[in-house]
């Protein structure tokens, strides 16, 4: 009877020791199931992931290639363009440079004048050379207030100018000599004293070095000039032949 027993017990035992394995194993089989299922599924999405990106990375490289290639080409037009423009600065500074050396080389002529101080001047019994003794300019000093010559210095086309004012009745006059020849006769009358009485005329006058200008007051004629300088004498080379 104990031995039956004993039997009996066993074989609980061990359907309960069965029953818990086969527990077991299904409990560790969904456990794996669980396990494997999402991982899976991720490295499915990643494979897809990189099945998309590597296509637009490779795009963007071309793409990209293309502005390298594009702007390589750009800088080289910009680099020419410099070069052209270098050269350009270049010519102009070489021409600047020679017209500062030929304006510095080339001679400066230019003087103003005026008459006197003393008022009156004429009639006289014969002709005087007027000496404008008043110098406001005389750049080149080719103007002598000594003897009232301006005499050339180079070669060149000159630009002369004079006022001649009086206010006493009878003429006033200037002649215009170069060197020993008369070129001009210039007269007006004054009917009547203290009547404001002027005129002016100008010259272009082609003279070679060393020719002279001077004006002569004529004989029987007077001139007028004080501190407000009515009477004047001018003139300036324009350029050199």
């Amino acid at each position: 009877m104990r031995v039956v027993v004993g039997l009996q017990l066993l074989l609980l035992g061990l359907c309960g020791s069965g029953a818990q394995g086969e527990a077991g194993g299904l409990g560790e089989v969904a456990e794996i199931n669980q396990n494997t299922g999402p991982k899976h599924a991720a490295e499915e999405s990643t494979q897809q992931i990189t099945k998309q990106t590597y296509p637009d990375i490779w795009t963007e490289l071309r793409a990209l290639r293309d502005m390298v290639v594009e702007l390589n080409v750009h800088v080289k037009l910009l680099q020419r363009e410099n070069s052209d423009l270098q050269t350009r600065l270049s010519s102009s500074e070489s021409r600047i440079d020679q017209l500062e050396r030929e304006n510095a080389e080339k001679p400066k002529v230019a003087f103003y004048t005026a008459l006197t101080n003393a008022g009156h001047l004429g009639p006289y019994n014969t002709d005087i050379t007027l000496k404008y003794s008043k110098v406001f300019t005389n750049i080149g000093n080719a103007y002598n207030p000594s003897t009232g010559f301006f005499t050339a210095p180079v070669k060149g086309v000159y630009y002369l100018q004079f006022t001649v004012f009086g206010f006493k009745a009878g003429y006033i006059a200037v002649h215009v000599y170069k060197n020993n020849q008369r070129i001009m006769y210039n007269v007006e009358k004054n009917n009547e004293d203290w009547v404001h009485q002027y005129f002016t005329n100008s010259l272009v006058l082609e003279l070679t070095a060393g020719d002279e200008i001077h004006l002569v007051l004529p004989t029987s004629c007077s001139i007028y000039d004080n501190s407000n300088n009515y009477s004047t004498f001018s003139g300036s080379l324009l350029f050199t032949l």
